[in-house]
Formats: C-alpha cells, structure tokens, sequence
C-alpha cells in the first residue's frame, strides 16, 4: 500500500502540488524554509486528520487562501481515494473516503496508517507519559480488534468517575455503577495493550540491534495501577483520596512505557543521535509489526533524516528503510546527504522544492 498520486492546494506557502510519489523513498530537498516540511504535513494531515505543526489547523491554510484541500489516492484493488477539507470560514474538517462525505477520522487513520519521525518524536523519550500512551494506542488500535469501541467506553466511564468524584456529595449506587464500568473496560483495554507490548517489543529490539545495538536498554509497559491487584479493587481502595484530588489517580489512563538505559532513564544518558535511532526504532518497529500482523504497510514521514546522524548510521538507517519495501518521504537540506546511501536507485525519486517569484515554493521532481 502506498500514495500513488498527491495534489494539494492553499496548503501554507506550497504552489498547488501535483505529484506521483515512487512507492520506494521519495527524497524532498529544498533550503530552510522553502516547504519541505509543509508537504510531511499536508500528507499527515491527509493521514490523520491534524498537523503536527500546530493545533489549530486555519494555520495550515494559506494566507488569503478560503480553504487548504488536500487529495491522495491510495493504491489498492481498487484504489482508494482520501479527501480532507479545512474551510477557513468554519471550524469543522471535511472528509471524504471512497467518495463517502459521511467518513469518519477513525476511517481516515486505519485507511492510510502513518508514522512520523521528526523532532517531535523525541517526546517518546523526554515528554509526559500520554504522548508514549499515544504511540501505545496507535499500534494496538491497528492491530487489535474492537480496540476504538473498548478505548470509548473506558473514556466514558472514567469521565463520569471523575465527574462524581468533583460533584462533593457522592451518591454511593451511582458511584458504584460507573466504578464498575471503568473497572470493566479499564481491565480491558489493559489486555490488549498487554497483548500488543508481547508482540511489538521483539520487533523493536530486532530493529533496534540494527540501528544501534544498546546492550542495557529496556522497554518496560506499565499499566497505570498495582500489577498485583485488580482495578476495582485499587478504585475502591483510592476513593477517599481521589475525592480529594478531584479525579481519578490511578487506571488505565495513567499507562506509560518506560525506557531505561542500564536501569536509568534513557533520557539521561544518550547522546542526541543515539535517542533519534531509539525513537526511530520505535517508529519502525509500528510499522514493521502492523505489515506481521496485518499484511500493510505504513507509510513513513521523515523530517530531515541526515540530521544528528553520522554517515555510518545514516547508511544503516536507509538500508533498514530499503529492506522494509515501504514507502517514504524524506526531508534534507542537504541535497547530496542522501544521493548515495540507496542500494538500488530504481526506487528512489527525489524532488526539490524552491521559491518562485510570486513568494510561493514549488515542487519540482529532479532528473
């Protein structure tokens, strides 16, 4: 699976864009500031429905433009067809899947899954515990049947505890309704997301001993409450405190992965380019147990790939990216960092984005 056709138009200080990927590595080269990245994000937001850039998305549309549209066909038997629509006017984003104008954002996320490795990605190491909880739910989602329906409903029942538990005067039958139903589905997603780490923690440490061998490292899934007790148990037992506190401290919603480093945080002791590989590691990983569980490929968005690696590193890292036949954009300010890293360049397609006069950038395929 892979994009075989791209057009976007208003997307931030991008000329209208027309353009056939390769299903291999599709290299974007262009100055700072030109709109390389602008294209990974028009691409991700076909993908997710959001940017990566900002949270508000009228800030993707460009100056004076009504709207950003943003089209891709996806190949298939038969193809598929994805459409997403910002209207600067209105708050509301339109989608469109196979044609079908009643698409939902889950449909468009299963429809082509992504994996974004960009200076963002570091969070997975050096941020809260709900971006690693994002990248968790994202693979058991692709992988685990019913996952979206469990992940709701644990939403809900947790919302109404802590809404109870904020309300002062708690009515002890009400409370014990909704206790039940977080403990239910809580338990429930708990073993999928378990199910899923047994799966996925092979595959990561398989990818990583390619990119970087770290004797020492561990990735660890903890589940949000006593691994030794059951959760309706641990709700009981924390109700008094979590009144205090006004919601509810302990539970599925509190799940994290650690990654550890010879039993210290891994963030304390790599060097910039070794946390790139390992956050990269984890991105691939995604991809490359999504293809083992399901026979489909993601489809990678990677900012600036030269960037913190050394040529040796750079060289493993897209031979890696080779061998999983996937496809990829990439992004470089240096055009000549990754002309030669590819074993086969039948593949490989580069493009190069520049200004043109009326300040806008176009992209152009090279050679």
């Amino acid at each position: 699976m892979g994009l075989l056709q791209l057009n976007f138009d208003g997307l931030r200080n991008l000329q209208p864009v027309d353009m056939a990927p390769s299903p291999g590595i599709n290299v974007i080269n262009g100055v700072n500031g030109s709109g390389k990245t602008s294209l990974l994000e028009g691409i991700h937001i076909l993908g997710m429905g959001r940017s990566f850039r900002t949270r508000q998305l009228k800030h993707a549309i460009q100056t004076d433009a009504p709207h950003v549209t943003l089209y891709g066909r996806l190949s298939g038997e038969p193809d598929v067809a994805l459409g997403v629509r910002r209207l600067r006017a209105s708050s509301e984003l339109e989608l469109r899947i196979k044609g079908d104008k009643n698409a939902r954002l889950a449909d468009l996320v299963e429809a082509m899954p992504l994996q974004l490795i960009n200076p963002d990605a570091f969070r997975l190491l050096e941020g809260s515990p709900s971006g690693r909880r994002e990248f968790l739910d994202w693979g058991v989602f692709h992988v685990k049947h019913g996952f979206l329906e469990i992940w709701k409903r644990t939403r809900r029942a947790l919302k109404h505890r802590n809404a109870l538990l904020r309300h002062g005067r708690i009515e002890p039958q009400e409370f014990a309704i909704w206790e039940q139903e977080f403990a239910n589905w809580g338990e429930q997603i708990d073993t999928l997301r378990r199910d899923w780490f047994a799966e996925f923690l092979p595959v990561f440490e398989e990818t990583l001993e390619w990119l970087l061998p770290l004797p020492g490292l561990t990735l660890h899934y903890a589940r949000g409450w006593d691994k030794r007790r059951s959760l309706v148990d641990v709700l009981q037992a924390s109700r008094s405190t979590d009144q205090q506190m006004g919601f509810t401290q302990q539970g599925p919603q509190r799940a994290d992965l650690r990654i550890k480093l010879n039993k210290q945080p891994a963030i304390e002791v790599l060097s910039r380019g070794q946390q790139k590989l390992v956050v990269s590691a984890l991105k691939l990983a995604q991809g490359r147990l999504l293809e083992r569980a399901s026979q489909r490929h993601c489809i990678y968005l990677i900012d600036d790939l030269p960037a913190e690696l050394d040529k040796l590193h750079r060289l493993r890292f897209c031979q890696l990216l080779e061998d999983m036949q996937c496809q990829v954009f990439i992004t470089s300010v240096e055009p000549d960092a990754l002309r030669q890293t590819w074993q086969a360049q039948t593949h490989v397609r580069m493009f190069h984005v520049k200004h043109a006069d009326n300040g806008l950038s176009q992209l152009m395929p090279e050679g």
